[in-house]
């Protein structure tokens, strides 16, 4: 039984930060895991949880500071879960990436290099105002609306008049809506009892085009008074191209509903991500960080090290991003993915820039890429980017066993990308170099660009 007790006070010194970006303390050998705290802090905690493995403790107090310590910019940071390192300088954040990387391939993908093959962490020269999406949940606060973020490990709504992370018209635009709501009495969802109209707000920019989609989401089939939200919007707002009523009347914590309805404008926006030339609808996966997401193909690209006569299968295509990347520099690429609108987005995002060479097939990858193997279709490039659950195992033997020369995996969990890199290692595949990318500063988050190639 461990020795720590619930709701006690102790002073622990923190020796590491784990995933989620806690710090880690020890107190007599037990581990104890304590939001806000860094390494190298003494810090006064009170134990709120006690598992079998480890402890939860809550900051109190920092006897001696770290001097990676900063004061978050974001007046709502303690209580909301957007972020959780606000309190690191960024140099320190990157540094923490890497090493987290660096340990996670140790210890999970037994990689015993890891240490030489891991880059250091490619981050932003301004780390803010970098997401192009937000997703604020709507709910009511002393009876009236409030539109935020849920609170960290909760469904409670912190109500957030500025962001600092998001795009800067986002936050003029959640409080025209807001004030909407509560101007015209419109119902407030309550996932509890599945009733009230208003779910989400959905906010997509265009950071070189200007362009601007509202999304609003509702419990139901219209929206009242929406001519008098458009009127607003239009009036207050420069660059709105889409005004869009997204219908969910599913008991579900999925955002999006199937259905949009649009109320103004156009059905998409559009953005470039280095010369090409994208189409953005409210269910279009695009990534929310456009300048890292530029530097996370550039490097995918270099590591595919396309000389023009090579035939790509790029598996979890999406709407086609990183597909379009390398079809500049191969011979033909093959984009494959089992969601059907993210496919028509790819077509259309292949037409619009004026890319041939590219083909996107719908369904899964353990049927397609046999299927293209048959016809006689081999890849001497395989780009894989998977969900944060990683590749399934029968995707895995699939590229396997059609033994392309290299392999680039673009991954957002270092955990499963581990044990995905451990898998092809007994494979016969060898993990050549890792570039972390911060797409999320001020988050626990890295994402990772990886060679490896036929041993």
């Amino acid at each position: 039984m461990a020795a720590v007790v619930k709701n006690k006070d102790y002073i622990v010194d923190i020796t590491d930060i784990n995933h989620e970006g806690q710090g880690v303390g020890r107190i007599d050998g037990f581990t104890v895991f304590v939001d806000g705290a860094l390494v190298g802090e003494n810090v006064k905690v009170k134990i709120i949880k006690v598992l079998k493995s480890h402890a939860v403790g809550k900051l109190l107090e920092i006897k001696i500071p770290s001097t990676a310590r900063i004061e978050p910019f974001c007046p709502a940071y303690k209580r909301c879960g957007g972020c959780s390192l606000q309190h690191m300088s960024y140099g320190a954040q990157l540094e923490y990436k890497t090493r987290m990387v660096k340990e996670v391939l140790k210890r999970i993908g037994k990689i015993g290099n890891a240490e030489s093959l891991v880059r250091d962490t490619m981050g932003m020269e301004h780390p803010f105002e970098y997401r192009n999406k937000a997703q604020y949940p709507v709910g009511t606060a002393e009876e009236k609306p409030v539109i935020g973020f849920y609170a960290r490990r909760s469904h409670d709504i912190v109500n957030v008049e500025h962001c600092g992370i998001h795009e800067t018209l986002g936050n003029k635009i959640r409080e025209i809506f807001r004030k909407f709501i509560e101007e015209n009495n419109i119902s407030v969802y309550d996932e509890t009892s599945h009733k009230g109209l208003v779910r989400h707000l959905m906010i997509r920019s265009g950071f070189r085009t200007g362009e601007i989609m509202v999304v609003v989401v509702i419990n139901g089939q219209d929206l009242p008074r929406k001519k008098a939200l458009v009127d607003s919007l239009l009036g207050q707002v420069p660059g709105i191209k889409s005004i869009v009523l997204n219908i969910n009347t599913e008991k579900t914590n999925v955002i999006l509903g199937e259905k949009n309805l649009v109320i103004y404008g156009n059905d998409a926006i559009t953005d470039y991500i280095g010369d090409l030339k994208f189409y953005i609808s409210p269910l279009s996966f695009f990534q929310v960080n456009p300048v890292q997401a530029e530097v996370l193909y550039n490097k995918a690209v270099e590591f595919a090290a396309l000389s023009g006569n090579e035939t790509v299968f790029d598996l979890y295509c999406g709407t086609g991003t990183i597909a379009l990347f390398m079809a500049r520099k191969a011979k033909q690429v093959y984009g494959v993915e089992t969601v059907g609108e993210a496919i028509a987005d790819a077509k259309r995002n292949a037409k619009v820039n004026g890319i041939g060479n590219v083909e996107f097939l719908e369904g899964e990858v353990e049927e397609i890429v046999p299927k293209l193997y048959d016809a006689g279709i081999k890849a001497d490039v395989v780009v894989v980017d998977p969900p944060r659950k990683g590749c399934e195992v029968s995707v895995l033997d699939t590229v396997a066993n059609m033994a392309p020369a290299r392999i680039v995996y673009v991954s957002c969990n270092p955990a499963t990308l581990a044990r995905d890199l451990f898998y092809l290692g007994e494979r016969g595949y060898g993990t050549v170099e890792v570039q972390p990318v911060d797409m999320f500063p001020w988050t626990a988050h890295v994402e990772c660009v990886v060679l490896i190639t036929k041993l």
